[in-house]
């Protein structure tokens, strides 16, 4: 948790440490060519990663309209929509059907050395197509000449760092802990004599990145953001009932919802289980908003599973399974409280930064990231992570007291509009990208 001040709140502490910026630069002229920066992601969906990076591409098209920019992703999806929307190309090379579904988040819930056998065995079967993707991938870059490759997803670290050109500058950006996925960070570590900088989504997930790439890499926290515009309090309404398969709410009810993929970590179970313990005379419906969109093995939970639980809990009639929302802005409009619920440390918390631009209230596993974001009481509500109790007892206080619920909502929203507006990521991440190529 980041230090507070004397009223509780938090301090605005830098995000950066900003090179500073040259004389004719500042004036709005650039005094350099501009530059050629290829981002690789490793999935073409759209969970928080993606997200992350189609806010970065869109504030650097913005501030560097002369910059060349480019996205490589395994096949063609949402990702790539929203990229190719934004002005920026977009290239497709597909994974081999084996390196499309390794990952460690499987072989990390497994644990101990039996994830990290997991993890082999599956790199094992993936080697032929990975060299012969690794060869595609070399290829590609060389046609593009990028001066800085951004790779997005622990994967594209790894493949990255076997693929950038010689004289292309590798910025590595973290959305997850590694010190947590044992099996990956003996790899990354391996990989990590390769990457010229990285870029950490928390204060948490910098200091857990350290031990991994050594002090000699640069190492900045630059928080992810939101596009205010689109998430704030008046928009279009997503009708959950309907996507769910219910019929209507009654008048007055409260309605309470997870938005969140369904990672195995983000606290499904204990959401489920938070709104069991409510009193069943409250008028709450709940709704667990989104679908699968990974292909690595093991990685999520599945809506069936969760149905089944809700079923096993009492609470069938109480909650609704609404799937993916292709519009996260209008699912969370639709709502009164946004239950965040991750079992881990957050690295970030998207969700809770997007609901807060919509001015809703927010209850909110507040550890790693997620605890650097929010100030408990102010503009959020906060529970450690798994304390099922202290969730539904956040639940039960927003459903019994609009006047909270309005409170949070507004402060939520001007802790958006003052930390995480997109436009200023352009301001904390073009520098890196000067000062790596500049020393070349």
């Amino acid at each position: 948790m980041p230090p507070r001040s004397v009223d509780g709140s938090a301090p605005d502490l830098p995000l950066v440490q900003f090179i500073p910026a040259d004389p004719v630069e500042s004036a709005g002229v650039s005094a350099r060519p501009p530059l050629s920066i290829v981002y690789l992601s490793a999935s073409a969906a759209v969970g928080g990663a993606e997200r992350a990076l189609l806010d970065l591409l869109a504030s650097l098209r913005s501030a560097e309209p002369e910059w060349r920019l480019a996205v490589v992703a395994p096949e063609e999806g949402p990702l790539l929509a929203g990229v190719r929307a934004l002005g920026v190309d977009a290239d497709v090379l597909a994974f081999p059907a084996a390196l499309a579904g390794l990952g460690d988040a499987g072989a990390s819930a497994a644990g101990g050395r039996g994830g990290a056998l997991s993890l082999l065995l599956g790199m094992l079967r993936a080697g032929p197509g990975a060299a012969r993707y690794v060869s595609r991938l070399r290829g590609l870059l060389a046609e593009l000449r990028p001066d800085v490759v951004h790779t997005n997803g622990f994967k594209m670290h790894l493949l990255g760092a076997r693929a950038a050109p010689a004289g292309a500058r590798l910025v590595w950006h973290l959305h997850d802990f590694v010190s947590t996925r044992r099996a990956m960070a003996g790899l990354l570590r391996r990989s990590a004599g390769r990457v010229d900088g990285v870029i950490a989504v928390s204060r948490s997930v910098a200091e857990d990145a350290a031990a991994i790439v050594g002090p000699d890499v640069p190492l900045r926290t630059v928080y992810n953001a939101v596009d205010l515009h689109r998430f704030r309090q008046i928009g279009p309404v997503m009708d959950l009932d309907a996507a769910a398969g219910l019929p209507p709410a009654p008048a007055g009810t409260i309605r309470v919802g997870l938005v969140a993929t369904m990672g195995r970590w983000k606290g499904h179970g204990v959401f489920l289980r938070a709104i069991a313990a409510l009193p069943g005379e409250l008028p709450v419906r709940a709704y667990v908003v989104g679908g699968g969109i990974y292909r690595t093995a093991g990685s999520e939970v599945s809506a069936e599973d969760l149905r089944a639980q809700a079923e096993a809990l009492g609470i069938a009639d109480r909650v609704g399974f609404a799937g993916f929302a292709d519009d996260a802005a209008s699912a969370i409009r639709a709502l009164d409280v946004v239950v965040h619920a991750s079992t881990q440390p957050e690295p970030f918390g998207l969700v809770i930064a997007e609901a807060m631009a919509c001015g809703h209230a927010v209850v909110a596993s507040a550890a790693g990231g997620a605890g650097e974001i929010v100030t408990p009481g102010h503009d959020a509500l906060a529970v450690q992570p798994g304390d099922v109790e202290g969730m539904s007892e956040a639940i039960r206080q927003l459903a019994l007291d609009p006047v909270l619920r309005d409170r949070l909502g507004r402060a939520g929203r001007e802790t958006a509009v003052r930390r995480f507006d997109r436009a200023r990521l352009a301001a904390e991440v073009a520098p890196l990208y000067r000062s790596l190529t500049s020393s070349r």
